[in-house]
């Protein structure tokens, strides 16, 4: 695999335009993912797991936070179970479609905790017990593409953007893809996050996102450094 890296100054997208970049690097990356052959998704993933529990970080973490696989994703799944073997806490997020947030919620069960949910996506049923943010240790967070700096491009929803904010900063944030989902820069020098995309002072994209359903608040207080107060935000 090579990659480029831009040396010029070479101006990032914002606004719309990043958005129109990040969506086309979501299709190719998406698609890349999906032509890989069932049979090298499946010996990729074994070896990915056994890279990632290999990990220091992994073997002193107690609680650790991992979505299962959704579509052709890799298989997180030989993680969670290695997680139970090992005898630590596993964790997952459910969505809550009226907050676009992540609640987070103890896994005990593979078998029977898990269940299709938001979109399709597995997650934990309802049943399962709450875990405050501030227990997480670990977190193997997912995505469609990542960098060689370690930054990803999600879906688009922004649920782990507003997710990995409230976790402990001391909790190590891992990742594991498939080799097609490790890309050079981003769309003209962009990162694969890229940020929110929305300058300092830009209104109209401002308001842009809050229609779109895609802006939220957090409410930070020297009490609450972390954020107190956070939601959805709505016209």
């Amino acid at each position: 695999m090579a990659s480029a890296r831009s040396t010029g100054s070479v101006p990032s997208p914002i606004g719309a335009a990043l958005r129109e970049a990040k969506r086309q690097a979501r299709d190719r990356a998406q698609a890349q993912r999906d032509a890989l052959p069932e049979p090298v998704r499946a010996s990729a993933s074994a070896r990915i797991a056994d890279n990632i529990v290999a990990l220091p970080s992994f073997g002193a973490a107690r609680a650790i936070l991992l979505t299962f696989p959704f579509r052709s994703e890799w298989n997180s799944g030989l993680v969670a179970t290695r997680v139970q073997l090992a005898g630590k806490t596993l964790v997952s997020p459910r969505v809550d479609a009226v907050t676009r947030m992540l609640t987070l919620h103890r896994v005990t069960d593979l078998a029977f905790d898990i269940a299709p949910g938001y979109r399709g996506i597995p997650e934990p049923r309802p049943r399962c017990a709450p875990i405050d943010f501030t227990a997480i240790d670990w977190v193997l967070v997912p995505g469609l593409a990542f960098d060689t700096e370690g930054r990803r491009l999600g879906y688009g929803g922004g649920y782990y953007d507003r997710l990995l904010p409230l976790l402990p900063p001391s909790a190590p944030r891992v990742a594991g893809a498939f080799e097609a989902q490790v890309v050079g820069p981003g769309p003209t020098g962009t990162p694969p996050t890229g940020g929110q995309g929305i300058e300092a002072g830009s209104f109209g994209e401002i308001a842009v996102a809050i229609r779109d359903g895609v802006a939220y608040a957090n409410v930070h207080s020297s009490k609450w450094p972390g954020g107190e107060i956070r939601g959805q935000l709505h016209d």
